[in-house]
């Protein structure tokens, strides 16, 4: 991990592009769900101040193998986090299709 700087952009990137994506499919797809996309949505903005607040408040300030497993915990858990809403996503669109 280069800085957590560039952590906290890449926290913001890819849950911008999570939401973006549930907007398309609601722009584009009418038959779909808007409560359940609208749910997705939700979930995803809770995923990320939960992100954005554990960046900011590392456990164990002293010890820098701590730190490091806790960014890179934070790291895993963006990437499970925006997997299960992208499946989500695609469940609600193959319902329709």
């Amino acid at each position: 991990m280069a800085s957590v700087k560039n952590l906290k952009k890449d926290i913001d990137l890819i849950m911008s592009l999570v939401i973006n994506d549930c907007f398309f499919v609601l722009n584009e797809n009418s038959k779909v769900s808007e409560e359940n996309i609208l749910d997705i949505v939700r979930e995803v903005i809770v995923k990320h101040r939960e992100l954005r607040v554990r960046t900011n408040h590392p456990d164990g300030k002293d010890n820098s193998k701590l730190i490091k497993q806790h960014y890179k915990k934070i790291a895993e858990d963006l990437l499970n986090a925006a997997d299960e809403a992208l499946e989500k996503l695609s469940a609600e669109v193959k319902k329709v299709a």
